[in-house]
């Protein structure tokens, strides 16, 4: 709806701005017309109608509809002077009042030129200007902008944690013998404390096992397993360090040899994955001991090297004594990169007192026992079979 435009005001200080300021409020007041509807309500009540009110009868019963009849009475009001304006006024609130005090309803005015003020406490207000609905619309998509973006950032959060464990999860299957064993390998400080044992006592109990006072160790050794073949191997491994079947025994003459792994999979079976572990502590003049059928048999180290896995002839080397014993085992520890054998000579009892060797004649393995297998590995080859 238009306004009736203001009248001009006096400079400041003129006797005339306060009359001025007035005139502006009335303008203001009577720029918009009574609704339609409340003039219909008038000019049907049985009456002397002024010629507004006259005008609204030939309105209504034109058959126009509501909105037509409003835009109609619009278009008329705004035609007025503004005394006529003020007589269409003056006639509403007569009428109001007369029905009022006959307790009739009273429609009110469907238009008021300015909108009512509400309390600085309202909790809600709409924007009423094209300024305030742009600044209401940049802010609702600014907070849902903002709340897609948090939500976006938690969702890459979420998953890079959830792949970042599931990396740690695959290294710690595949590779914890590599990066886990050094925290989980016998203590550093064993060599302090080591097993004390007679030197001049040659019986023993019945369990078969290998002594390395220096390491601390005291070990099972599984004698009963004829075959050489890497599975059969890996099996007895899981219940201690395993005597070569094609090797001499204790007690013979000739060249024995008991393999040890030095560290593994963590996830494997089997109790003594890190037996030789501290192996590479040995030096010449150290000494290791055998127990077998209640007999015990020490030997001194005197040789220490690094083979590749492929040379097996170290089985079967002649150290032209009458009966020495190998100890092998992985190295570097948690790999299967090469073998470290340490060798030492019996010492007592008398060597020469031995038996001759009852060592198989199975044919000789392709490649020295290793680690077990680790879980990259049984997944590569499950993968390439």
């Amino acid at each position: 709806m238009k306004t009736i435009p203001s009248l001009p005001t006096n400079k400041p200080g003129d006797n005339n701005s306060a009359a001025d300021l007035i005139r502006q409020k009335l303008n203001q007041v009577y720029a918009e017309e009574p609704s339609a509807k409340a003039e219909l309500q008038d000019v049907n009540t049985p009456r002397h109608h002024s010629k507004h009110q006259h005008f609204m009868v030939q309105l209504s019963q034109s058959g126009r509809s509501l909105a037509e009849i409003q835009t109609a009475w619009h278009n008329y009001y705004l035609a007025l002077p503004d005394v006529e304006k003020h007589h269409v006024w003056n006639e509403f609130y007569k009428d109001h009042a007369s029905r009022s005090r006959q307790g009739t309803p009273v429609a009110t005015p469907k238009i008021v030129s300015h909108p009512p003020v509400k309390s600085h406490n309202s909790k809600s207000s709409k924007p009423k200007t094209v300024t305030d609905i742009k600044k209401h619309l940049l802010s609702q998509v600014r907070g849902k902008s903002g709340q897609n973006k948090s939500s976006h950032i938690k969702s890459l959060l979420f998953g890079l944690s959830t792949g970042l464990l599931v990396v740690v999860i695959l290294l710690f299957g595949f590779f914890n013998e590599r990066f886990l064993a050094p925290f989980i390998t016998p203590s550093k400080t064993v060599s302090s404390t080591p097993i004390i044992l007679d030197p001049n006592s040659s019986s023993a109990g019945p369990e078969a096992k290998i002594i390395i006072p220096k390491i601390n160790v005291e070990i099972p050794v599984i004698y009963d397993q004829p075959s050489v073949a890497e599975n059969d191997v890996q099996k007895a491994l899981e219940h201690g360090v395993l005597h070569y079947a094609t090797t001499s025994n204790p007690g013979e003459l000739g060249h024995g040899a008991i393999f040890g792994h030095s560290s593994n999979n963590i996830l494997n079976k089997g109790d003594y994955k890190f037996a030789f572990v501290l192996l590479s502590r040995l030096e010449s003049g150290d000494t290791f001991v055998l127990q077998k059928d209640s007999k015990r048999y020490v030997y001194r180290v005197f040789d220490k090297k690094v083979v590749s896995p492929n040379e097996v002839s170290i089985l079967t080397t002649d150290y032209s004594k009458p009966a020495t014993f190998s100890l092998i085992t992985c190295d570097p520890p948690g790999t299967s990169l090469r073998r470290l054998v340490v060798t030492g000579e019996q010492i007592t009892p008398d060597p020469n007192s031995n038996v001759a060797s009852t060592a198989t004649t199975a044919n000789a393995p392709a490649i020295l026992p290793s680690n077990s297998p680790t879980l990259w590995s049984r997944l590569t080859e499950w993968l390439t079979n």
